[in-house]
């Protein structure tokens, strides 16, 4: 939410539409895509965003997280879900003329919260961790639990969660409408397109971007190479003047964060710790990289928990190994058992409101803030163009009749934003 929304109060007044009185996210004034679609709003200042030769000047994109543009793959999401914000907010104005600006953007921020939770939840973790490991780290949903810490773990944010840095391609593909190479704008080097986000602004808006990032299949694993050398050896930080290694960048901030090492993570999540060469291979699956890292690290107390993780076989149905399962199921239930607003909890949405949000999907919010016609029901799975495509009004979509509202239903603005208030 907060990549959307920010993680303060100044960001989030400077992200609103104010001046225009209809619960609405700022747009880009000077920018359009080919179809007049908006883009996100540009930073108040020249920014740093690399600029190509050829063109007028794109500044960085202002959101919720200035991360949005380090790649244009993550400035494609945050285009969608400011996109979709808008896109509900106006319905809900249309429906609810008598709400308040504030009202609708409150509304409309509550929807967005419960999609990217039923998204992330439903949808995405469990092809992550794999369906045996759901069930015996998160299993169902039984209510809002107020012993539960909510909070992120530190061995979350700074080793499991980056499992992620290991499935980014070197290339940035863009598809044209038959998911095909695009024409005019082929794909390129992931080094081509760090912070250079002009590429998303004129060459054909976030549509191919988002064609490619769907219609292109992920890399496979490679025992020779477990991160591309686009992060490893040309990876681009703003302010630094020179060439990063995210890998480098990840082990270093483990160490920095004081993380206990891979044999201690083992242990917390019930796993055997590894105390030979063999119990490495065997947990690796590569006799070769096992043997590269024991005589790198020379115990095996002393490897970092993230290229342990990494480096692990994965497990059935899953893109991680049984240790970042552990850790990314175990937070992911903290996140959603310990939230009050969870979007399943108590009186946080009507039956109506909840039933019509399980139709939400990122392939329905791709196809209402895109002019992409066809896609997979479930965005996150691959198959080969047109083979279980279908059309996006065979797509379900949440239905927002279920947020009509009489006008002489008092008092519930200032319920809702009560709840936000305490959040």
């Amino acid at each position: 939410m907060r990549r959307i929304y920010g993680s303060t109060a100044e960001v989030q007044l400077s992200l609103r539409d104010l001046a225009g009185l209809n619960g609405k996210l700022v747009i880009n004034s000077k920018f359009r895509d080919p179809n007049g679609r908006d883009f996100l709003p540009p930073v108040g200042k020249r920014s740093r965003c690399r600029q190509s030769p050829e063109g007028e000047r794109v500044e960085c994109f202002h959101a919720g997280d200035s991360r949005a543009n380090e790649g244009l793959h993550l400035a494609s999401l945050h285009t969608l879900f400011h996109r979709e914000h808008n896109r509900i907010a106006a319905a809900l104005k249309g429906m609810n003329d008598h709400w308040s600006p504030e009202m609708i953007y409150q509304e409309t921020r509550r929807i967005i919260a419960a999609l990217l939770q039923i998204i992330t939840m439903r949808d995405y973790v469990p092809k992550i961790i794999g369906a045996e490991s759901w069930e015996d780290h998160m299993g169902p949903y039984c209510g809002y639990d107020p012993s539960v810490n909510p909070s992120v773990a530190n061995v979350f944010s700074t080793a499991a969660l980056r499992f992620g840095h290991g499935t980014i391609s070197p290339k940035v593909s863009r598809l044209n409408q038959s998911f095909q190479e695009h024409e005019l704008f082929p794909s390129l080097n992931l080094n081509d397109f760090f912070w250079l986000i002009r590429c998303s602004v004129s060459a054909g808006g976030v549509d191919p971007l988002v064609r490619g990032a769907i219609g292109t299949p992920a890399d496979t694993r490679n025992t020779h190479m477990f991160l591309s050398d686009e992060v490893t050896d040309r990876l681009i930080v703003l302010n630094v003047p020179r060439l990063m290694d995210l890998a480098a960048l990840n082990l270093q901030r483990g160490r920095d964060h004081a993380l206990p090492g891979y044999n201690a993570w083992r242990q917390f999540c019930g796993l055997k710790r590894i105390q030979t060469l063999s119990d490495l291979k065997a947990v690796v699956g590569n006799c070769r990289v096992a043997r590269k890292i024991w005589n790198m690290y020379k115990h095996p107390d002393n490897i970092d928990v993230w290229l342990g993780g990494l480096f692990e076989k994965f497990l059935p149905g899953a893109r991680v190994g049984p240790l970042f399962s552990c850790l990314i199921g175990r937070q992911m239930k903290a996140i959603r058992d310990g939230d009050r607003f969870w979007w399943e909890a108590e009186g946080v949405f009507t039956r109506l409101q909840k039933a019509a949000l399980l139709n939400g999907s990122l392939s329905r919010i791709i196809c209402d803030n895109t002019d992409i016609k066809q896609l997979l029901p479930d965005s996150f799975l691959f198959r080969q163009y047109p083979s279980g495509y279908t059309s996006c009004d065979q797509l379900p979509s949440v239905n927002l009749e279920a947020w009509r509202e009489e006008e002489s239903q008092g008092g519930l603005e200032e319920y809702q934003r009560g709840r936000f208030d305490d959040s």
